[in-house]
């Protein structure tokens, strides 16, 4: 009896340091976030507001995603998993770049959560026409607005203030103010973060949003305080290790400029 109760508790106990040892392992592996925003829309071209609406890239929008895959490829950067949002045109890039670094065979994942800011009624009007509206709630001119500066927390909570009573039917989904939008991002890069460790760590590609990686960087790195206004195909370079964050590179279009001297191949 002794002896067949030592033995559970012996399985048990090298379950348990198995166990342990898997986790601490797991908690250990670093992964690398190359976090890109998409390539330049029809919605960019015609200068119209674009959120959660969606718009397929321009020929433009191609060719820089491309130069962006050629880029990576150049400078051998293998990809252990890829995300993007839901939206089509990160998902549209997120396709070429596998493609040009030769990866089509890691799959792609999308996550809502990855999504632009979301404005509400502005959806689809033209960005000078919200912009406007900005500044005067703010008792400014357009050109004393943009002067100082657009904050994404500011731009946001505005926003999403000019937007209530717009839609008295409630037919619209409304515009995200700054805290929602930044619990999604956050709570989506952690999963992203935590499951890629938890698989030996590596280099993830996440496709999203100008406004969405500039508030999400300003949320894991707030002294930082990084403006809005990053290019398409830009890089944001992220280190994710033991449960903490380190903003490496911000906007980085390196990788866009080698791929163009290669001639996108």
């Amino acid at each position: 009896m002794k002896k067949r109760f030592f033995g559970i508790f012996g399985v048990f106990f090298l379950f348990l340091a198995v166990s342990i040892t898997s986790y601490s392992a797991a908690k250990d592996n670093e992964v690398v976030l190359y976090i890109v925003r998409h390539g330049k829309t029809m919605l960019n071209t015609t200068d119209r507001v674009q959120g959660w609406s969606d718009a397929v890239l321009t020929p433009a929008g191609i060719e820089v995603a491309e130069y962006l895959g050629a880029g990576l490829k150049e400078k051998k950067i293998k990809f252990s998993a890829a995300y993007s949002s839901d939206s089509g045109r990160s998902i549209q890039t997120a396709d070429i770049v596998l493609e040009k670094t030769g990866q089509k065979a890691v799959p792609l994942k999308t996550d809502w959560r990855l999504r632009e800011f979301n404005f509400g009624t502005y959806e689809g009007d033209l960005n000078h026409t919200m912009w406007t509206d900005i500044a005067k709630s703010q008792g400014k001119t357009l050109e004393e607005w943009q002067a100082a500066g657009i904050s994404p927390k500011d731009f946001a909570n505005s926003v999403a203030a000019l937007d209530k009573g717009r839609d008295p039917e409630g037919l619209n989904w409304p515009a995200e103010d700054y805290e929602t939008i930044t619990k999604r991002l956050k709570a989506g890069i952690d999963e992203i973060a935590k499951e890629s460790a938890r698989k030996g760590g590596g280099n993830v590609l996440i496709v999203s949003h100008g406004l969405s990686i500039t508030a999400l960087v300003n949320t894991l790195d707030p002294e930082l305080n990084v403006p809005a206004g990053l290019k398409n195909a830009s890089v944001t370079k992220v280190i994710y290790k033991n449960g903490k964050y380190e903003i490496k590179e911000v906007g980085d279009m390196s990788f866009v400029e080698l791929g163009q001297k290669l001639g996108g191949k």
